[in-house]
């Protein structure tokens, strides 16, 4: 058994280590004026043209970055005192504007937090079946949303599941 899981273990971290360096060795993004690409250019009927509203609604887009996390979470599936599967899966985080540092700084606590909470619906049967049914995945985004409020509080403002992936040994 130990044999068929090893290589696999070995695959994924290998895998999320070569996804790591990749993310920090990322040259920087060459500088662009991207906020008027093209250039001073004054129109005379710019003048005349009112200026958009700004508009209450805080569901905007604009109102929030995304922190995906860095590595990817391996969660154990045990069946009979075994591992029956693994399940993979990346996190991203939807932030307030400004709030990417502050998760950086607490990303060993959040993932630490995370795994307690996947390690949970594991075991509560989660990722048995059909694991990517609405009701399991909204059982699970919510968990996740609670677990990182309490270590980072209203600055989260939802946990986006990117990637999944179970591995049935």
């Amino acid at each position: 058994m130990l044999g068929k899981i090893l290589p696999i273990l070995l695959a994924l971290i290998g895998l999320g280590a070569g996804v790591g360096a990749g993310i920090a060795l990322r040259p920087e993004p060459d500088p662009m004026a991207m906020d008027n690409p093209c250039g001073d250019v004054h129109h005379e009927e710019d003048e005349h043209m009112e200026e958009p509203k700004e508009e209450d609604d805080e569901a905007e887009s604009g109102d929030y970055d995304y922190v995906k996390l860095n590595n990817q979470f391996v969660v154990p599936v045990v069946r009979d005192g075994r591992i029956g599967a693994l399940v993979v899966m990346s996190l991203s985080l939807e932030v307030e504007l400004g709030q990417n540092e502050a998760v950086y700084r607490m990303e060993p606590k959040l993932r630490d937090t995370f795994l307690q909470v996947l390690f949970d619906h594991a075991n509560a049967g989660g990722f048995e079946g059909a694991f990517t049914k609405s009701a399991r995945m909204d059982i699970l985004r919510t968990s996740l949303l609670e677990a990182a409020q309490s270590t980072l509080g209203s600055t989260i403002a939802d946990v986006l599941i990117t990637d999944v992936v179970r591995q049935d040994a």
